[in-house]
């Protein structure tokens, strides 16, 4: 895994193998930056990561300036990963935290401009994501939740839908408050 842009672009991460993750493609995490760039100045956002793993994506905000990264993952392992390599690349701006993803969205009293949020693809609570991080207003009025899953998750009947990418077997299902 590698950080794509920045200034710790082309920074190779080696996680350890007893994670249980699957970290973003560089192709489909190119992809996301590439969308998130034409809606954001990402030197000027607050991030929510859930489901960090690694932190793969966490570091590619941070690389890219943004103000605050909260990475939230339920492994001790994961978030201890986060933590050392976080200080290893100098990433004053990430916080990670050790919660499951659904208690941290019913009790997190900060707004977001970007949640991005990679379950499990077998997770049998996708659907639970959109809900509560509008039930709890989580997201400032411009923001985006991304959610990445496999292809036979839809989102496209939620009310707050608005476009899904395909990017091989990774997608990603983007909701917005205001578009």
């Amino acid at each position: 895994m590698r950080i794509i842009s920045g200034n710790r672009r082309g920074k190779r991460i080696s996680a350890p193998d007893n994670l249980p993750v699957r970290p973003t493609t560089d192709f489909a995490k190119e992809s996301l930056f590439n969308i998130l760039n034409n809606y954001f100045h990402l030197d000027a956002i607050e991030v929510l990561d859930l489901f960090a793993g690694t932190g793969n994506i966490s570091y590619e905000f941070a690389a890219r300036g943004a103000l605050s990264v909260y990475a939230v993952d339920n492994n001790r392992d994961c978030v201890n990963f986060i933590d050392i390599t976080s200080k290893k690349l100098q990433f004053q701006q990430i916080t990670s935290l050790y919660s499951d993803a659904i208690n941290f969205l019913q009790s997190c009293h900060k707004q977001f401009n970007v949640i991005f949020a990679d379950p499990p693809y077998d997770w049998p609570e996708h659907d639970k994501l959109p809900l509560l991080v509008f039930e709890n207003q989580l997201l400032l009025s411009d923001g985006f939740l991304v959610i990445e899953h496999p292809v036979a998750v839809s989102f496209k009947e939620h009310p707050k839908f608005y476009q899904q990418r395909n990017y091989g077997k990774v997608n990603f299902s983007f909701f917005a408050e205001n578009l």
